[in-house]
């Protein structure tokens, strides 16, 4: 009976989903040629961070699988880490838990010159920790309360603050996890917690709404990226996030090579044999690459 009823609301949902029409997907070839022109223009944005002393933060938001990392990974591709580090905390310390509950973020706000990209950040407390009982009720709602006072003390200290909220569907979620799970290079992005966002969906629903009825300010607003499909949301956070910054083209000062190597007469190189060299393994594949064509 069990069985009937399930087949039959899968029919139902299958033929729903044949009558809404897909959206169509940039091809590849524009895509990649879009995302290069974007990470041309962070590099000019990285640039400008330096010239200026503009400090930048940006916090990436959203549920497990939404597309966070890789939009992460895109826009750091060609970036200088040093300028522009990842900030992604492993779970507090026991010490950690005893510090304002800013504390250890604080430690990675960027200084002048300097753009931080935070893969999750403060508002932990406002998702997995509230679902999943790692705060208590009073914690969180004054996470609620002092969230917006710490926000402002930020901007008002001269921090750029942008906050993009990573929104994927629950299929589409539930999509992404299964392809991880016999991925052998993304398997390790499945946690036990992960697998818990599945069975708390309503609840992380709630929780994602009060924060953003108290986070969600004029000064420090939320903006929300579709993230059903990686590259559109990949495009459309990096050209939104340059739009909100009037950076400019930094004047680069002007290097002049050689046109040769410069050869100096007073160096000899010790002899090969004395260093220990790393095996050619490349070397070892050509033969096999030959065969397999």
């Amino acid at each position: 009976m069990s069985t009937a009823t399930n087949d039959g609301a899968s029919a139902k949902a299958k033929k729903k989903r044949s009558a809404t029409p897909a959206t169509p997907v940039i091809p590849n070839a524009v895509y990649r040629a879009e995302l290069f022109r974007l990470q041309t223009e962070f590099v000019k944005l990285q640039e400008w961070v330096r010239h200026s002393g503009a400090r930048l933060v940006v916090v990436f938001e959203g549920r497990d699988g939404a597309g966070k990392g890789g939009t992460i990974k895109r826009i750091t591709e060609y970036l200088n880490p040093r300028v522009a580090p990842i900030v992604a905390l492993p779970a507090p310390t026991d010490r950690e838990r005893g510090q304002w509950y800013y504390q250890r973020y604080i430690a990675h706000l960027p200084a002048k010159g300097e753009i931080a990209l935070f893969d999750r950040s403060w508002y932990n407390r406002a998702g997995v920790e509230k679902v999943m009982g790692f705060c208590t009720p009073q914690e969180h709602v004054l996470f609620l309360r002092q969230t917006p006072i710490f926000e402002q003390m930020l901007i008002d200290d001269g921090i750029l603050l942008r906050k993009y909220w990573f929104s994927v569907s629950e299929a589409e979620q539930l999509r992404r996890f299964r392809a991880r799970l016999n991925d052998p290079v993304r398997q390790w992005k499945l946690s036990p917690m992960d697998m818990e966002s599945l069975y708390r969906w309503d609840e992380y629903s709630r929780a994602k709404d009060e924060m953003m009825v108290h986070t969600d300010t004029p000064v420090s607003p939320w903006y929300v990226v579709e993230s059903d499909i990686k590259k559109h949301a990949r495009l459309n956070m990096m050209a939104h996030l340059l739009s909100t910054i009037e950076y400019y083209d930094v004047e680069r000062p002007q290097v002049t090579l050689p046109k040769h190597p410069i050869v100096s007469q007073n160096y000899q190189r010790p002899p090969r044999e004395l260093s220990r060299y790393v095996d050619d393994y490349a070397a070892t594949l050509i033969g096999t690459a030959g065969r397999a064509e």
